[in-house]
This record gives C-alpha cells, structure tokens and sequence, in this order.
C-alpha cells in the first residue's frame, strides 16, 4: 500500500479549500426589493398589521426591536423568553422555520423561498 504525504503547505490549501465551499455564495442572503416585499407582505396580513396588533403583534418597528417586547400582545412564553432581537438574520431564519428557531412559538408560517425572505425583511426595515 503507498502511503500519501502531506505538506503543512498542501493541508492547510486543503482546508482553506473545504472552508470556502462551505461559505458558497448561496448561503448568502440575498439582497432585498423592498417594493416586492411589499407585495408579499399581503400574506402576513393575514394575521399582521403593520400599525395593529391582531392575531399576530404590529411590524411597524421590528426591525432592532426585542422579540415579544410590546407590551399590549400576548406573545407566547417562548417568544417573550427567547432573548432575541429583531434584525436581518434573525428574521430570516425566524421565517425560514419559526418553530425551529424559538420552540413553541405561536407562529407557524414560514416562507421557504430566500429571496422572498429577504424582500419582506427589506420591506420591513423600512417601517420605522
């Protein structure tokens, strides 16, 4: 059996190059279209609005406010204890699959598209 050397040189390429496969560009959040998140915030009027609470808590805000904060909304325990603020990343994975982020959340809705994702989120960083 021939037995395989490596330089310090050849792993750390090696490893350099498992890393940046990792880091793939398709794991980068898309950019945002505010207009077309705008549109698509039609399906989360279902249950929000962005200056009244209803089933779900106002968006007006949400974006650099703490999970379960306001305090005119019964948010479930498990919101109001998560500890989260609301910013870019958070709510992309909280739309990707809330359930998985905080564990008996309320909310069920989920959006599996990235760049819807990043449409609404970029439509809510406007509703200052």
């Amino acid at each position: 059996m021939r037995r395989i050397s490596l330089t310090t040189t050849t792993a750390a390429g090696i490893l350099i190059a498992l890393f940046a496969s990792a880091l793939t560009p398709a794991q980068t959040p898309p950019e945002g279209d505010p207009a077309h998140g705008k549109a698509l915030y039609q399906a989360c009027a279902a249950c929000h609005s962005i200056d009244d609470n209803d089933l779900g808590p106002k968006h007006r805000g949400v974006v650099g406010r703490r999970a379960g904060s306001i305090e005119d909304y019964p948010y479930s325990p498990a919101l109001k204890n998560s500890g989260l603020t609301w910013n870019t990343t958070t709510l992309d994975r909280w739309l990707t699959n809330p359930s998985e982020l905080v564990p008996g959340t309320k909310m069920y809705f989920k959006i599996d598209d990235p760049q819807k994702r990043a449409d609404i989120i970029a439509y809510l960083e406007q509703l200052k």
